[in-house]
């Protein structure tokens, strides 16, 4: 009988087909190069929560709100604030990013304060000698704060809350020592006189074009014609340049690149030859020259500065960059989704005076978000790493 079987021998067995082999594995594509869904796409944005936060704010203030809210002053009421803390949210932001923390930016704009004010009325430097005083003064101060940090190896967030304490206590001596016993310094804004600087510091944007759009109706005004909205505050200029530079940077530049391979694993980077130490440093002087901006703006706008500005501002920031997607552990993070968080933040804290509500709620809300934004973030990206 003929042996059917494959693969068998000897006489009279039929030929089989030579053998192929072990069967091989398909090759494994790069995880970086698999495609993915646009929901993937969307879902490992980081500012994905503050988006979501934003548009669930807006719908409960809609709701709840007076309409006026919604007006063009409204929404100017509402932004003025808001690009102060984002000015210092989107720094912040950046040095979470690069897994560092600077507690002190709330007391550095009370200090900046100082300095510029103390520049313009004691010593009566002219105006752009002040400002750039300042803000070497305050880049100064950055740098010794990264340099303690990289140095001691001590947690920036020591480090940087002894800096908290000693900035604001040398604004409070430095203060009563130029104006002879006072916490707060006047005559800033008349001492600093007027012209094209100081429009780019103070004021508003667009008066010509806000007077035209009154004069033709498309927009509110008084009963002699000037509009109820003079223009866009300069701020919120500042606010939106700077989110569109740091976004710019972190997505589209080597610095970028080098800010969250820091955070991330400080040791793979400099072993991948990132210069972590240079990094962090000038992310620390990027924070406090930011604090410098916003006390620039805030001290010109009102023309004095005192002891107690910027008070909590440093704490707000950071919850304004948690809320927009930054992780405390450094690595990853936004600063478009700071730039959503501040505004959150200016809604909730002017919108509620639009409301019946009692506008101390605005303390409950802040900690309810911050709660939310790191349970939100941490529950997308488990769901889209895999992570356990």
């Amino acid at each position: 009988m003929v042996d059917m079987r494959a693969g068998a021998t000897g006489p009279g067995a039929v030929a089989s087909e030579p053998s192929a082999g072990p069967a091989k594995a398909p090759p494994v594509q790069d995880e970086r190069l698999r495609e993915v869904s646009l929901l993937t796409r969307i879902m490992r944005r980081p500012e994905l929560g503050a988006v979501a936060g934003l548009v669930l704010v807006t719908i409960f203030f809609f709701l709840t709100a007076d309409r006026t809210m919604f007006s063009l002053a409204g929404v100017m009421t509402i932004l003025a604030p808001a690009a102060q803390l984002g000015i210092l949210a989107i720094a912040a932001a950046l040095l979470m990013i690069g897994g560092e923390f600077d507690l002190s930016i709330g007391s550095m704009v009370a200090f900046a304060g100082l300095i510029f004010g103390a520049a313009i009325v004691a010593w009566q430097l002219p105006l752009p000698v002040a400002i750039l005083a300042t803000f070497v003064v305050a880049a100064a101060a950055g740098a010794v704060n990264g340099q303690i940090t990289i140095r001691t190896k001590l947690p920036s967030f020591i480090v940087t809350l002894a800096g908290l304490f000693m900035l604001r206590g040398m604004t409070l001596v430095g203060l009563k020592w130029v104006t002879g016993g006072s916490t707060q310094l006047r005559g800033i804004g008349d001492a600093a006189g007027e012209g094209v600087l100081r429009s780019l510091f103070s004021g508003h944007a667009f008066q010509g074009l806000f007077s035209w759009l009154a004069a033709n109706n498309l927009i509110d005004k008084f009963d002699n014609g000037m509009p109820k909205v003079s223009g866009v505050p300069v701020s919120i200029l500042w606010f939106i340049v700077l989110a569109g530079i740091a976004t710019w940077v972190l997505l589209r530049t080597r610095i970028g690149n080098w800010i969250f391979a820091a955070g991330g694993d400080a040791n793979a980077a400099r072993n991948s030859g990132v210069p972590v130490n240079r990094v962090k440093t000038g992310l620390f002087m990027l924070t406090a020259c930011a604090a410098a901006l916003v006390a620039i703006l805030t001290v010109l706008d009102a023309g004095s500065t005192d002891a107690r500005r910027g008070v909590q501002k440093e704490f707000e920031a950071i919850i304004a960059a948690v809320i927009g997607g930054c992780l405390l552990t450094g690595g990853y993070g936004s600063a478009i989704g700071a730039f959503f968080g501040a505004i959150i933040f200016g809604m909730v804290s002017i919108g509620l005076t639009y409301t019946r509500f009692d506008s101390d709620w605005f303390q409950v809300f802040l900690g309810a978000m911050l709660l939310l934004a790191v349970l939100f973030n941490n529950f997308i990206r488990k769901k889209v790493t895999g992570e356990r």
